[in-house]
């Protein structure tokens, strides 16, 4: 039984270094790059008229098109699968691994990857399908089958099967188990009780299909987020005199790299390009695919305009909620630690 496990995790540490590696990093920021220049920056120009659109697409009956769920709600569920424990222990294994630097490149992976969830987004729309029980299905799986005809099919398949097996591992099991541990560590609270009440909320939700989870986390989300900051800049007062320093060290360590110091072990440009673009993937999941299975489900008539609603979901996942946590890590000298 041992050396099974120790081949499977030599396995599994084989498929994370394609998967998180060099290669696969440079593809997808690399798609970011090319469709922020190719839309003329309209990524970032726009960021004031997407908040405009966000917040007009909160009610449903002045929405015009088909659809499930608002547009307000969309952006919440693509949300609810990123703000947690990417902005958290994604940001603290970022700077871990690649020192403070690496929130830097989080931030440049962030500001190009917002063209890709914009045009995740409007793909999703434009070739989402209708069921025959009125529902709304779409996303990669679909905009491949859609969009480029039948010979790509079996890619779409390919993303469908590997999409489920990552929404067990990256979309269920580390939320859970940093839900437990802190749940247990904060209050004394057993993994499995964690485990089951967790499962049983989850199903409570999900069993309603795409428009309840789309009410519950129109309410959820928004208020998880706003608590979460306001703890993150009640920390960052309270230490106002570090911030100059920290943001300076983010900057400097981005180009330098950073020695070792206290309980860090130290980390070169390499591994702080590495883990903070690989963290700020896996922080905002631009290019995984998950974020446009919901904005599918949107009540519009205009793929374009749930594009820029939908480029919003990494701006506040990665440029706002991730920046908290890195700014408390940073300026408390947690990253010290080791």
């Amino acid at each position: 039984m041992e050396t099974f496990l120790a081949y499977f995790e030599s396995f599994v540490s084989w498929v994370s270094g394609i998967v998180w590696g060099p290669y696969m990093l440079v593809l997808l920021v690399g798609t970011g790059i090319f469709l922020t220049f190719g839309l003329k920056w309209m990524t970032v120009r726009k960021i004031g008229y997407a908040f405009k659109l966000l917040f007009q697409g909160r009610d449903k009956t002045k929405q015009e098109g088909e659809g499930e769920i608002t547009p307000f709600q969309a952006l919440m569920t693509a949300l609810s699968a990123t703000i947690g424990t990417g902005n958290i222990a994604g940001v603290a294994t970022a700077i871990f691994l690649g020192g403070p630097g690496a929130v830097f490149w989080m931030w440049i992976t962030a500001l190009f990857g917002m063209a890709t969830k914009y045009g995740e987004a409007v793909l999703a729309v434009k070739y989402r399908e209708v069921k025959p029980n009125g529902s709304y299905a779409g996303g990669p799986m679909y905009y491949i089958k859609n969009g480029l005809g039948d010979n790509w099919k079996w890619l779409a398949w390919l993303f469908a099967l590997f999409g489920a097996v990552a929404a067990f591992g990256i979309g269920n099991t580390v939320q859970s188990n940093s839900v437990a541990h802190a749940a247990q560590g904060s209050f004394g609270i057993p993994l499995f009780v964690t485990g089951i009440v967790l499962a049983i909320l989850t199903f409570a939700v999900i069993i309603g299909g795409i428009t309840r989870i789309g009410e519950v986390t129109e309410r959820l989300v928004p208020f998880m987020a706003i608590i979460y900051v306001i703890g993150a800049l009640i920390i960052i007062l309270v230490n106002a005199s570090k911030l100059p320093g920290a943001i300076g060290l983010i900057f400097s360590s981005a180009f330098t790299g950073h020695a070792a110091v206290g309980g860090f072990a130290g980390a070169g440009l390499k591994q702080a390009l590495r883990f903070g673009v690989a963290r700020g993937v896996f922080s905002n999941e631009a290019g995984l695919g998950s974020a446009p299975i919901a904005h599918a489900a949107a009540t519009t008539n205009n793929p374009v305009r749930q594009g820029v609603i939908g480029m919003l979901g990494t701006f506040i996942d990665t440029i706002c909620v991730c920046t908290m946590t890195a700014l408390v890590i940073i300026m408390t000298g947690a990253w010290q630690s080791g």
